[in-house]
């Protein structure tokens, strides 16, 4: 799930009031946004007061599909704009008094699009609207912004009878009539944009005490046809508000609203989360997706990420959510995400991923490897280094300090090594700055007397590492830490008793590149490797057709088609057909046959190895219809090595055995 301020964020219908002056005298800027919406015909009308502070200069800008009927600077015409990519822009210099900016706009929305798939979803910056619902993004431009944001708003939404909208902020007054719904929201605290969404929905409302004693209205703004799943959504945001105030610090806003999207939406913004209403059906998401999307009205919308040195909020968010619901579960659990996590890793291509500090958001599937996996992985290193006591206190001082604040990596530094005592710029610094991940191996172990010496190397420039070895033994085993900083260098440790192996890091503690039998291949290679190309095994026709569009589906780049007898070089493949004739191109070029142990179904996809370090992915189906049936589904598979279909429904599905590096001794002596 992404945050509202990652590309793809959808608004529904937002109506503007005026806000007095006063009001904002002391922000820089203040907006006070009337907007009226009517879905049938996708006209918008809008009009804005915008106080801007003494001293500022502005530059307001406005989508230029909107036309401007009247825009007034202290009650006098304001100069004429210049227009670029697509905007509308005014400029507006600093003076010694506060000055009042007005403007009416109007214009015509897109039509609303239900059958996006996630990724043009998430990609999507335009406003839209249908009977169905209504989504502004901020991203498209649909108010009179500001450059950097907003320090508060006040907004009124009008729209037809039966529709109901919202922004995000607390919801002041809201009427129904037989002339149409109208309701009032205001946001007094700093926000990067407005978003706005509406739609027929039915509303829900309970009104909860949290852990820290504070009044919070939750809200269930969702569709007639997921309307039953209200209360049991109600009842999984009081446990996720007391969890996070218990580990954080209280809940900074009013009210909290679930909001249902007719496309596979899934945002955190303040105060609400915006999913799909297929989304919203999963029976996980109340123990997953949602506590994230809470989570984030403390990271990210609560405390907000210095962009221009790295968004940390979706490490951290992921870190406090979906990975500690999984050691929750278990142990094991815990440690098949942090996998996860290296197998993804493995996935990109060396030299393919950005340095940490670099990630802003979400974009492809690199940039989330980057973004959310490898910091949170960063923030398990960082637990594991200072200990939990230290780094819990860390966190609930970072919330102390920063609430309402922007803050960069170097105050979650800060906070930490102020909890911990201890100089933690080295850590940071290797794992924000540099890109990629140290590659580890055991060089060599022996064995002498009552020491067992192990020689360790990674590649240069070298990373300071606390290196997890387990000394294995048949009856058990332990686990001792080199802290290794060189390219090179010889660990000994006294044991009681000779170990049989010795293992690097097999509970997957560090950030690493995974060896060759740690990371068996997965599809998401083939997916975000741009130099993948692509064999359509048969004749041309329909069910080309039908590959082409699976294969644009399945990779973050265009696709690259080869003819099946064109040389493919040592570059990973990806191979879409028929079975019959995926079975004839495989053994024709000498490749791995389908894997004998996958059950029989409507279609199937895998991956295998092949030399020189390259994979590939095959696609295989039973006929036209059943290859049809995979393009929406097969995408989101990419962190297993193969799955079995019926229809579209995943049957089986899995990866491929993973083997620890091991160092084997010699028998026993």
């Amino acid at each position: 799930m992404n945050s509202a301020r990652g590309p793809g964020a959808i608004f529904f219908l937002i109506v503007a009031c005026c806000i007095a002056a006063p009001a904002f005298a002391a922000a820089p800027v203040g907006h006070d946004i009337t907007v009226r919406i009517d879905p049938a015909s996708r006209a918008l009308d809008g009009t804005a007061a915008v106080v801007v502070a003494p001293g500022k200069s502005v530059e307001l800008t406005l989508a230029q599909r909107f036309a401007v009927e009247r825009i007034t600077v202290d009650g006098r015409t304001a100069a004429a704009p210049r227009v670029a990519n697509g905007l509308t822009i005014w400029r507006l210099a600093a003076t010694d008094a506060p000055q009042k900016i007005e403007i009416r706009w109007h214009g015509k929305l897109d039509a609303l699009d239900a059958t996006l798939g996630h990724r043009d979803t998430l990609t999507a910056s335009s406003p839209v609207t249908g009977a169905e619902g209504t989504f502004l993004p901020d991203a498209s431009a649909w108010y009179p912004q500001v450059r950097g944001g907003v320090p508060g708003y006040r907004v009124t939404i009008a729209l037809p009878r039966g529709q109901r909208g919202l922004v995000p902020g607390r919801l002041v007054e809201e009427r129904q009539t037989a002339r149409g719904y109208r309701a009032r929201f205001e946001f007094l605290h700093p926000a990067e944009g407005i978003d706005l969404m509406a739609g027929p929905y039915r509303v829900d409302t309970r009104a909860i005490q949290t852990a820290h004693g504070k009044t919070v209205a939750l809200r269930t703004y969702f569709h007639p046809q997921i309307a039953e799943l209200s209360a049991d959504y109600l009842d999984a945001v009081k446990g996720y508000l007391d969890l996070y105030e218990s580990s954080i610090g209280e809940y900074p806003y009013t009210e909290f609203s679930i909001v249902s999207s007719p496309t596979p939406t899934g945002f955190g913004m303040p105060t609400l989360t915006y999913l799909g209403i297929d989304v919203l059906r999963l029976p996980f998401i109340r123990a997953t997706s949602l506590g994230h999307e809470i989570l984030h009205n403390w990271w990210g919308n609560g405390v907000y990420p210095d962009y221009a040195r790295g968004n940390w909020s979706e490490g951290l968010t992921t870190f406090m959510a979906d990975y500690a619901y999984k050691e929750r579960e278990s142990d094991a659990a815990a440690r098949a995400m942090r996998l996860e996590w290296l197998r993804d890793f493995a996935a990109v291509p060396a030299g393919q991923d950005r340095p940490l500090a670099e990630f802003t958001s979400r974009t492809h599937g690199t940039s989330q490897i980057v973004g959310y996996n490898k910091a949170a992985m960063v923030f398990v290193m960082l637990r594991d280094l200072i200990g939990r006591d230290a780094f819990d206190a860390g966190i609930k001082r970072f919330w102390r300090d920063y609430r309402f604040k922007t803050a960069s990596w170097s105050a979650l530094e800060k906070s930490f090594a102020a909890e911990s005592k201890r100089d933690l710029s080295a850590f940071f610094a290797q794992w924000l700055a540099r890109q990629g991940a140290p590659a580890l191996r055991i060089e060599a172990a022996d064995t002498e007397g009552s020491q067992v010496r192990v020689k360790l190397e990674q590649q240069k420039p070298a990373y300071r590492l606390h290196v997890p070895l387990v000394l294995r033994r048949e009856n058990g085993g332990d686990v001792r830490y080199a802290d290794f900083d060189q390219d090179s260098a010889t660990f000994a440790f006294k044991v009681d008793a000779r170990p049989a192996e010795i293992a690097l890091d097999p509970d997957i503690r560090l950030f690493r590149r995974l060896g060759a039998e740690e990371a068996p291949p997965i599809l998401r290679q083939v997916m975000i490797d741009p130099s993948t190309l692509t064999v359509l095994a048969g004749a041309a026709g329909p069910v080309h057709e039908t590959a082409r569009q699976l294969a644009a589906q399945m990779q973050d780049e265009p696709p690259r088609f080869k003819a099946e007898n064109d040389k493919l070089g040592s570059v990973p493949l990806l191979l879409i057909g028929l079975t019959d004739d995926v079975d004839r191109w495989l053994k024709g070029r000498g490749f791995p046959a389908r894997p004998a142990e996958l059950s029989q179904g409507s279609a199937a996809a895998w991956t295998a190895a092949l030399p020189q370090g390259r994979s590939i992915a095959v696609v295989s189906a039973r006929d036209a219809e059943s290859l049809a049936a995979l393009v929406r589904p097969l995408p989101h598979y990419g962190r297993r090595s193969y799955v079995v279909f019926d229809g579209a429904k995943a049957i089986e599905m899995g990866v491929w055995p993973v083997k620890a590096q091991v160092w084997r001794l010699d028998a026993l002596k």
